[in-house]
C-alpha cells in the first residue's frame, strides 16, 4: 500500500510540476517532455513518468507522438474556441453560484489583485501571466470545490498556451482592469453582475488573440540567435529560392 501511495504522490508531482510550469508561462507550447530526462529529475523509473504523461494527456495538457515522445500540446484555433467557451459557461456558472464573499475571501482577492499591481510596476510579464490566470484559480477556490478548482486549472494552463501561440500583445492592463472589476461586483454581493463581467472579460481576452496566427516552428532558435523578424523572413525567402532553384535544375 505504502509503495501504491508513494507512485501515486510522485506521478501527481510530476503532474502538478508541468502544470505550474505551464501556468507560470516557462514551459511553451511544443515542448518535448523526455522520460529519461524526467526520470532522472524525479528520480523515478520510466513507468512512472509514463503513467504520469498518460494522466497529463487525459486532461489535454500533452499528447505522445510516436517514436519521438512525449509534447506539450499545440492548442489548434478550434481548441482556442472550445477552451475560452468552456471558460465561460464554468466560470459564470461558478459565480451565479456564490452566494457571499467571505472577509478572507475578500482578502485573498485584494491581496493578489496587488500583486497584479506590482508585478505590472515592476514589468515582470512572466509574473504577470502566472496571475493573471491564477485570479480565476483563486476564486474557483473560493467555492470549496476541488473537482472545479482542478478543471478550472487545466482550463487556465490550456488557456496560456493558447496566449503563448496566438496572442500578438499582452494587455495586462485590461486584464487587470477586468478582475477588478469582477472583484468589485462579488465584493457589493451581486454575483450575477460578476458572472457577466468575466464573461465580458473572457470575450475581451478572446477577441486578442490572431487565431489565424501559424504557430513558427523557429521561434526558440530565432530567439537563441537574436535574429529579429525581418532578418528570419528574409533568411527563410532564400532558403525557399534556394530550394526552388535545386529542384529547377
Amino acid at each position: 500500500m505504502q509503495d501504491s501511495h508513494a507512485s501515486e504522490t510522485t506521478q501527481k508531482s510530476i503532474e502538478e510540476t508541468i502544470v505550474s510550469g505551464i501556468l507560470s508561462a516557462k514551459i511553451r507550447p511544443g515542448t518535448r517532455l523526455g522520460e529519461n530526462q524526467l526520470a532522472a529529475l524525479f528520480a523515478v523509473s520510466r513507468t512512472r513518468v509514463r503513467e504520469a504523461m498518460m494522466r497529463l494527456e487525459a486532461r489535454g495538457i500533452v499528447h505522445v507522438s510516436p517514436r519521438r515522445g512525449w509534447f506539450v500540446v499545440e492548442p489548434s484555433a478550434e481548441d482556442a474556441v472550445a477552451v475560452y467557451e468552456a471558460r465561460r459557461v464554468i466560470e459564470a456558472g461558478l459565480l451565479r453560484s456564490m452566494g457571499v464573499l467571505t472577509e478572507e475571501g475578500r482578502k485573498a482577492l485584494d491581496t493578489h489583485l496587488n500583486e497584479e499591481r506590482n508585478a505590472m510596476a515592476a514589468g515582470d510579464r512572466q509574473r504577470l501571466t502566472y496571475l493573471m490566470g491564477d485570479f480565476h484559480i483563486r476564486i474557483a477556490e473560493l467555492s470549496g470545490n476541488t473537482i472545479i478548482v482542478d478543471i478550472l486549472r487545466d482550463l487556465t494552463a490550456r488557456t496560456i498556451l493558447i496566449s503563448m501561440l496566438y496572442q500578438s500583445e499582452f494587455h495586462a492592463a485590461q486584464s487587470h482592469e477586468g478582475h477588478c472589476r469582477i472583484f468589485e461586483a462579488m465584493q457589493e454581493g451581486d454575483f450575477g453582475r460578476a458572472a457577466e463581467l468575466s464573461v465580458e472579460h473572457l470575450d475581451e481576452v478572446e477577441m486578442g488573440l490572431d487565431l489565424t496566427a501559424r504557430p513558427d516552428p523557429l521561434s526558440d532558435l530565432r530567439k537563441s540567435l537574436s535574429l529579429p523578424p525581418s532578418t528570419a523572413a528574409s533568411i527563410s525567402r532564400h532558403s525557399d529560392r534556394k530550394t526552388a532553384t535545386s529542384k529547377e535544375q
